[in-house]
């Protein structure tokens, strides 16, 4: 399974409204609990399974007008770790991949062209992953190449600065 859901938004912490706050927290950690459980409950059953997590390198990173998407992210990975732990003996596996800047359309939508400037110039190659990178690791960790890992986040990013 592949808790993919994930909300954002930009704000200053002074200026952010508590729904602000709630609804990126709600869709982005509330949502992964959720549907890890779920899928726990069945793999559990099934006598093992795979869940990889998306998380954010801004889980481990600071950006300015995101703390709510900061504080969700690193939330994600913490339960990434603590849900591995607990899954283990049921022989479910459980990852997360924090990519960087990755591309698509919905943060085409949501993100000035001068930010995402900034953000691409932050990383080494100079551009943004393409979804397939992301998607690359992502069934790295769901496939037999990775079975001894568990409760970790792979970075999937070039970013440096």
């Amino acid at each position: 399974m592949v808790n993919n859901a994930g909300l954002g938004g930009a704000a200053e912490l002074v200026e952010m409204t508590d729904a602000q706050w709630d609804k990126v927290i709600d869709v982005t950690l509330n949502g992964t609990f959720r549907c890890t459980r779920a899928a726990l409950r069945r793999m559990r059953a099934a006598g093992g399974g795979v869940i990889v997590n998306n998380a954010s390198v801004i889980g481990w990173r600071a950006q300015r007008g995101q703390a709510h998407y900061a504080a969700a992210k690193a939330g994600v990975m913490a339960l990434t770790r603590c849900a591995a732990l607990e899954a283990a003996d049921h022989g479910v596996r459980i990852n997360a991949v924090a990519p960087s800047l990755a591309m698509h359309p919905y943060l085409v939508k949501v993100t000035t062209p001068e930010l995402l400037a900034e953000l691409t110039a932050k990383e080494a190659f100079g551009r943004y992953a393409e979804p397939w990178e992301v998607a690359n690791v992502i069934v790295f960790l769901a496939g037999d190449y990775s079975s001894y890992m568990t409760g970790e986040t792979v970075s999937v990013s070039s970013q440096h600065a």
